[in-house]
Formats: structure tokens, C-alpha cells, sequence
């Protein structure tokens, strides 16, 4: 069986320098095996960017924000690094293509699947049963390992962290579902309810996973057991440090680097140029912050650009038929961070470094 199961794949991350907003593309990924599992791949390729768009959006006001440069998955070909972001990507990509695979299954896009029937019938509780259509969530645990896991070669610490924090993004999607009911009984008494389970909204997928990556743990190897160049040594000492985790907690193993400042080589932009938010209605206390967060904290000024923008306003229908509208001016106001005159100086370098804090 695992002879038929081998699967040549780019990496994941391409989706970012071929993906534009629409969908991807199936030569994305290049594949040999079984030909019944091209049938998932434009699935997995949409769940995949589906968790990259939910990753941006988490880490918006942030600085680092998910960049493209960070979307590289396998760890052979481009993701070297192993911090906290990266166990994000990660654990995001992998709940999204399982999300992805999971709902398609219900909606009966694959032939060789569809809901999880598995427990109707059987009391679930006090006045309800199993029943109904539930989301067959094995099904999209099972294709999406297949895709993604296979991505890992590798039996170094690095690999292992990918893959633990692979499967806890899939853990992330079980944990987020929801039972939903339906009511039966003469004229609406509900004297019993049929109950099964649905996927939660993937936004609720991505608040749950970033709380995960801010509570996340690194993970410290025996650095005196891996110096010692015997590979069963490192195996044994790797496999000890792996042992005790929780499967549904991020690791890392690097601390993360400084994301104020642009490093080309780590493909990291820095928040120079980057906006922030000093007011609006509804921001949160987070998002209130980012001007500090981005741009005090890391030496820079908040620079106010004003500009004007026209719109069609008041528009009016007159008989018969054409639609008359009036030009609107508005003046828009946004913040953006850039540097201090004093820090045009290239042997200038006095930004104050403080914790990252909420």
C-alpha cells in the first residue's frame, strides 16, 4: 500500500507566487500515485490558501504578518527556520486543507464520499440522538495527511515539529465543531431532538490557532546528546523530547528574529512603510495599539498621509431609465510607519527594544 501512495509534491508554499485571489491551480502540485487522489488535489491546493488568507488575517496588525517569504512548508525546500510563526503556518495550512477536503465530502463533491453517518441512531444525551448529516471529518483527517505530511521526509527535530504542528491544526478542526439540532415532537414540544455535528467557521479555526501560537512551546533539545554525532543517540534524544507533548499545543525550537528591521535574507520586509490603526469604530484594544506596536516600538514615527477620494453618492432614479448620481469628495485619513529624520543616518541605530506585549 505505501508503494502506491507516493506522492511527489512542490511545496505547498508556491500557492503564494502562483495564487492569485481566484483559485489554484492543479499543476501546483506535481504528483504521481494513485490517480483517484488528483481528484482531491484542487481541494487541498483551495484549503491550503484558504489557511494562508486566515493566517494573514490573524497576524494583520502584527509584526510579522505572514508574509509570502514564510509560506514555504516543506523543510528541504525553503522554510528553514522553526519558530512560533512557522509552527502558525503550519498548523493553519493543514486545518485548512482538512477543512477544505472535510466540507466538500458533505456537499457530496466526491463520489467516494459524503456525511458521517456512522452514529445515527445511537443516544447521543438526555432527549437527543445522533441523526442527521454530520461532517465528515475522518475522511478530510485522512486525504489531508496524505498531502500534507508527505511534504516531511526528514526524521530531524525540524520535520517532527512540522509534523506535530500539522496535526494539531487538524486537532484544531474537531476541537471548533459544533452540535447542531433539530427539534421533533407534536406541534414544536421538542420532546426530542435530533443532533450531529458541523464544522465551526474557519474564522473560529484561526482565533482558536492563535491562541495556540501565542501560548506556544518551545521546545529545548539535549543539546549534549545531539553534539555527540551518533545518529541513534540523536534519534533516541529527538524522539525522548517529542515524547511528552501535548498534541494540540504549537512548538518551535528558534526563537524568533527581529521583526522590525528588514533582513533580505530571511525574507523578512520590517514595518517600515507598514500601516497602522489609531482610530475607527469597532477596533479592538489590539488593534488600537498597532501604531505603537509597529512603529514606536520599533523605532520609527507614525506618519499621517491624507488623501481624497471621489465616489458616486445621492444617486437618484429617474423615469425611465437611467440612475443620476452626485460626486462625493472625501478626505481619508490613514497612518503609516517610517522613519525618523535622525535615523537617516546609516550609522544610526538607536531604536529602544521593549517586550512584545498585548
Amino acid at each position: 500500500m505505501k508503494n502506491t501512495k507516493v506522492f511527489i509534491l512542490t511545496t505547498l508554499g508556491v500557492f503564494c507566487t502562483t495564487f492569485t485571489a481566484s483559485a489554484w491551480s492543479v499543476n501546483n502540485f506535481l504528483m504521481t500515485g494513485p490517480k483517484a487522489y488528483l481528484t482531491y488535489s484542487t481541494s487541498v491546493a483551495v484549503g491550503a490558501q484558504h489557511g494562508i488568507e486566515e493566517c494573514k488575517f490573524q497576524f494583520a496588525w502584527e509584526r510579522w504578518n505572514c508574509p509570502e517569504s514564510a509560506l514555504q512548508l516543506s523543510t528541504h525546500n525553503g522554510l528553514r527556520s522553526a519558530t512560533k510563526e512557522t509552527s502558525f503556518v503550519h498548523a493553519i495550512s493543514s486545518a485548512g486543507v482538512m477543512y477544505t477536503l472535510t466540507r466538500n465530502c458533505s456537499m457530496g463533491d466526491f463520489d467516494n464520499c459524503g456525511c458521517d453517518d456512522s452514529r445515527n441512531g445511537r443516544i447521543g444525551g438526555r432527549g437527543w440522538v445522533w441523526g442527521g448529516c454530520s461532517d465528515n471529518v475522518e475522511f478530510g483527517e485522512r486525504i489531508s495527511k496524505l498531502f500534507v505530511d508527505a511534504l516531511e521526509t526528514g526524521q530531524d527535530s525540524r520535520a517532527l515539529m512540522n509534523l506535530h504542528n500539522n496535526e494539531a491544526g487538524r486537532l484544531a478542526v474537531k476541537s471548533t465543531m459544533k452540535r447542531t439540532c433539530k427539534c421533533h415532537g407534536v406541534s414544536g414540544s421538542c420532546s426530542i431532538q435530533t443532533c450531529w455535528l458541523q464544522l465551526a467557521e474557519f474564522r473560529e479555526i484561526g482565533n482558536y490557532l492563535k491562541i495556540k501560537h501565542d501560548q506556544s512551546l518551545k521546545l529545548e533539545m539535549d543539546k549534549r546528546r545531539m553534539r555527540a554525532g551518533n545518529s541513534a543517540d540523536n534519534r533516541g534524544a529527538i524522539a525522548e523530547a517529542f515524547s511528552s507533548l501535548v498534541a494540540t499545543e504549537l512548538i518551535y525550537l528558534e526563537d524568533s528574529p527581529d521583526y522590525c528591521v528588514r533582513n533580505a535574507s530571511l525574507g523578512l520586509h520590517g514595518t517600515e512603510g507598514r500601516e497602522c490603526l489609531q482610530s475607527g469604530k469597532n477596533l479592538s484594544q489590539w488593534e488600537k495599539r498597532s501604531c505603537r506596536r509597529l512603529c514606536t516600538e520599533c523605532g520609527l514615527k507614525v506618519e499621517e498621509k491624507r488623501t481624497e477620494t471621489v465616489t458616486s453618492c445621492n444617486c437618484k432614479f429617474h423615469w425611465c431609465c437611467t440612475v443620476k448620481c452626485e460626486q462625493c469628495r472625501q478626505v481619508v485619513t490613514k497612518h503609516y510607519c517610517s522613519r525618523r529624520e535622525r535615523d537617516q543616518s546609516p550609522n544610526s541605530n538607536r531604536r529602544k527594544h521593549r517586550p512584545h506585549r498585548r
